[in-house]
């Protein structure tokens, strides 16, 4: 167990880049070698210049970064302006003191965001199962002071119980359901609920905007939800990862353009969905 790979508990700040990381940090966030390609290659660099995390702001967010294990935490940390068409597009359709929800909320790069847009009369719902991310999301949370924010440590999923999540130790948050993994298996397992549940435990009312990433299994989640869901708690915009589109059952895209969804923008990652009129 490498320190880089897990959680410290010590105090944020404990691990701000030196100045040698600084340098390195500020060059890729002016160059081109923030893009994706030269990211492993600059992370190994900081890694050497000292091992482990790197705390930061992100965004305005309090950020402990692990990011020789995430993809996410890597792009977040070496480029200021990452994943940010999605965040703009989530900012712009959630008021100040509405509700957002994360499913598959990994570190909190769009949770924590939101949750200083809102403000503290807003609401966060951050749905994530890995415990490693459970962890590290709870630190930047409290790191943020942001008391807003609900985390739910558990899976999104078609039915309440179990599931099993087979972990990615090269990139944590390509971790991903493994619905056939046995009791055999180094799948880890975790408690599931359905989208429908979760909002109703939190006492939900509406909902502005949502972001989905959960590697393949979005149509799981999604689909259920908006059969089983009120009207009135279908959120206005979403934001879902459309990578994985191949292993998805069911088309939810297709799913929620049926039901007066729109297709307001698409990145590479991503695709930007606008309600209709109700």
């Amino acid at each position: 167990m490498t320190p880089d790979h897990h959680y410290s508990p010590a105090p944020f700040g404990a691990f701000a880049p030196n100045a040698a990381q600084q340098a390195i940090l500020a060059l890729a966030q002016r160059t081109r070698l923030k893009r994706g390609a030269f990211r492993p290659m600059l992370s190994r660099l900081v890694n050497m210049l000292r091992a482990g995390p790197v705390d930061v702001y992100y965004q305005g967010a309090a950020f402990r970064f692990y990011h020789q294990a995430s993809a996410t935490e890597r792009g977040a940390l070496l480029n200021p302006g990452y994943n940010i068409e999605e965040l703009d597009f989530l900012r712009a359709h959630t008021p100040a003191g509405g509700v957002f929800v994360d499913i598959g909320a990994n570190a909190g790069t769009y949770a924590l965001p939101l949750a200083r847009h809102v403000g503290p009369r807003g609401r966060v719902i951050a749905v994530e199962p890995h415990p490693v991310m459970v962890a590290r999301l709870a630190f930047n949370q409290a790191a943020s002071a942001s008391g807003n924010l609900a985390l739910i440590a558990a899976a999104a999923g078609a039915a309440d119980g179990e599931l099993m999540i087979e972990t990615d130790h090269e990139n944590y948050g390509a971790s991903h359901i493994y619905p056939d993994a046995g009791e055999h298996s180094s799948a880890i397992r975790v408690p599931a609920m359905r989208l429908l549940r979760i909002l109703q435990d939190q006492g939900v009312d509406r909902v502005d905007s949502l972001k989905i990433d959960v590697e393949g299994y979005e149509d799981r989640v999604l689909i259920g939800f908006f059969r089983d869901a009120p009207a009135a708690l279908w959120p206005h915009a979403v934001a879902i990862e459309h990578l994985s589109r191949d292993d998805w059952l069911n088309d939810c895209l297709a799913d929620m353009l049926a039901r007066g969804y729109v297709e307001a923008g698409r990145t590479r990652s991503n695709t930007l969905l606008l309600r209709g009129s109700i």
